[in-house]
């Protein structure tokens, strides 16, 4: 297990959101770090705000290729992928009055699918539920770097934002924290289906800081509205980098 939740600290309102930290043992973490991959690997994605990305969907020659030669990264996406990890997200949710509804058993005919589904996949394991996990390398530049104000695809059902920096290579004043947002117009308070909003539509009601050795955890709900704003690291060629790892219903 990579990750340890005893830390975690939840908000309930207007969507259950917390932090964990210290997240990772410091040596795993200092490993972690020491083989992130290099800005040259990453996809540039403007759509959604001005942000590099690398994952199964965005550059997966180059992702695999990661997850394939590094050991380190190997074992932590062997992790993400079992039901063990599902299942500990779930557990230390549901310890803090969360409950997503994930803690029972499927029918055997859909489990026995599922099984066969996972098994072309090279998945030995049946998965808890009908949920999945993937994660993806994520980088913002402190010169302007941004995530626009969303609330997340449907078929996400939770979040872990985990910081990738080492102590002191991050300045607060550039920012980059994970905002907490309520939309100014009521009638836009019901996102379910994940329309993107401009900043200055948002009240920003909490902002967790971009530290090392932590995670943003969050769940999605019909108003889960959270964004990076432009950070201002003028000048500067730092990146703020993060595993973005999300659950989802397997549809």
């Amino acid at each position: 297990m990579f990750f340890t939740y005893d830390h975690l600290v939840l908000r309930y309102e207007p969507f259950p959101i917390g932090l964990a930290k210290p997240l990772l043992e410091p040596g795993l973490y200092q490993q972690l770090l020491a083989n992130y991959p290099p800005l040259e690997k990453f996809a540039y994605h403007p759509k959604v705000g001005h942000k590099y990305t690398l994952s199964e969907k965005s550059n997966p020659g180059q992702y695999h290729d990661i997850v394939r030669n590094a050991p380190i990264w190997r074992r932590f996406h062997r992790w993400i992928k079992s039901d063990a990890f599902v299942v500990g997200v779930m557990d230390a949710l549901r310890e803090r009055s969360v409950d997503l509804g994930y803690a029972g058993r499927m029918p055997t005919k859909t489990r026995l699918r599922k099984f066969g589904r996972n098994l072309r996949r090279g998945r030995l394991d049946w998965g808890p539920n009908d949920l999945r996990a993937r994660f993806e390398f994520s980088m913002l530049p402190a010169d302007g770097g941004s995530v626009i104000p969303h609330s997340d695809s449907l078929e996400k059902v939770v979040t872990l934002v985990v910081s990738m920096a080492m102590e002191g290579e991050w300045k607060s004043t550039y920012g980059g924290g994970t905002d907490v947002n309520r939309h100014k117009d009521p009638t836009r308070s019901f996102n379910l289906l994940n329309r993107r909003a401009e900043f200055d539509e948002m009240e920003i009601i909490d902002s967790y800081p971009f530290e090392p050795n932590q995670a943003v955890i969050f769940v999605k709900t019909y108003n889960s509205w959270h964004s990076v704003r432009p950070m201002q690291g003028a000048g500067s060629k730092a990146m703020r980098r993060t595993l973005t790892i999300n659950i989802e219903e397997d549809r």
